[in-house]
């Protein structure tokens, strides 16, 4: 195996792993649903992505192992993960979870008035 793509099949490891620390540290410190949410649905899709494309990569390179498997795990975890934490965040909103006491905007705060105004 060539050094250059060792070291992509390393990198790609190791950043998968930090972006799955920093998920972890994500949901343990962050205050309130909606951040937690956040670091759950971007740094880890993007960790567990990087993770899985090196893998790929290693077997394809080391083994000649073609494996559609991660390929579709790949695809799959990109279209679903943020629309399900975007969906995630929307429920909470919508059952009226309290946003944080140090935010600094509610964009949907005033969504039923508009809602409202473009019935008329």
């Amino acid at each position: 195996m060539s050094v250059i793509i060792s070291f992509i099949i390393g990198f790609l490891l190791l950043f998968g792993a930090f972006l799955s620390l920093v998920t972890a540290f994500g949901l343990l410190r962050l205050p309130d649903v909606y951040t937690r949410n956040h670091a759950a649905s971007k740094a880890a899709t993007l960790g567990v992505m990087s993770i899985l494309l090196g893998t790929f990569l290693y077997f394809y390179v080391e083994h000649g192992h073609f494996n559609s498997k991660l390929i579709l795990a790949i695809v799959f975890i990109f279209i679903t993960a943020p629309v399900a934490g975007h969906l995630i965040s929307r429920a909470a909103y919508n059952s009226g979870v309290k946003l944080w006491d140090k935010s600094v905007q509610d964009d949907l705060k005033h969504k039923k008035e508009y809602e409202e105004k473009a019935r008329l």
